[in-house]
């Protein structure tokens, strides 16, 4: 028997309906962990889901940040003023420190210090990156892009390093996901481990 389908106009939603519905329907979602500074020196650590690679060559990201407040939040901030981030991807150690980093904190605030994280110095960029992450990407803005009709904002940037523990790159030169454990977001304040990896080959076209 067919289950019944609803048919939703987004018109007709308020902001938070519409937003409840897109995180829970667009899922699993990997989490960007971005650390930024500021032109004062400010350290900034925080976490955000709307995240993706976008480009292969140069290899480049994405990630949306929403205002907060109708202010920009301190990473869009810092991005703003200096064009340079690292983004790492959460495993599952770091799962519980992430959290901690999505608060709200103050601007003066070190979450580094708050969620007992070793810093380590990037090579390219300023910002420095997690120590014990299993993988951080040091990362130069190229497009910061108002999403129109939105509180949203777009970074996207290009990857100047990446930085991976050695053990999780495979024979091919990629990274082996069952020894990455990455953390994924869903909707509310539910999270998913990977779960079962499985291959299903593209078919081979025949020109006719």
């Amino acid at each position: 028997m067919h289950k019944k389908m609803l048919s939703i106009e987004t018109e007709k939603l308020n902001r938070i309906e519409a937003y409840r519905l897109l995180i829970s329907a667009v899922i699993p979602r990997p989490i960007a962990w971005v650390s930024t500074i500021g032109k004062n020196g400010a350290v900034n650590l925080a976490p955000f889901s709307f995240f993706n690679a976008v480009g292969e060559s140069p290899p480049s990201i994405m990630i949306s940040i929403e205002k907060r407040g109708g202010q920009d939040k301190d990473t869009l901030r810092n991005v703003k003023e200096t064009g340079e981030l690292v983004v790492h991807i959460v495993d599952e150690s770091l799962m519980e420190q992430m959290v901690f980093t999505s608060g709200s904190w103050s601007y003066d605030i070190n979450e580094f210090d708050e969620a007992g994280l070793e810093a380590a110095d990037s090579i390219h960029v300023k910002p420095p990156r997690i120590k014990n992450a299993v993988v951080a990407m040091e990362v130069k803005s190229t497009q910061i892009i108002p999403i129109e009709g939105t509180n949203s904002t777009m970074i996207i940037g290009k990857v100047l390093m990446f930085h991976i523990r050695e053990d999780l790159i495979d024979d091919r030169g990629a990274i082996d996901a069952s020894k990455l454990h990455p953390v994924a977001r869903l909707g509310g304040s539910s999270y998913a481990k990977l779960g079962e990896i499985f291959r299903s080959r593209r078919p081979e076209v025949v020109k006719k």
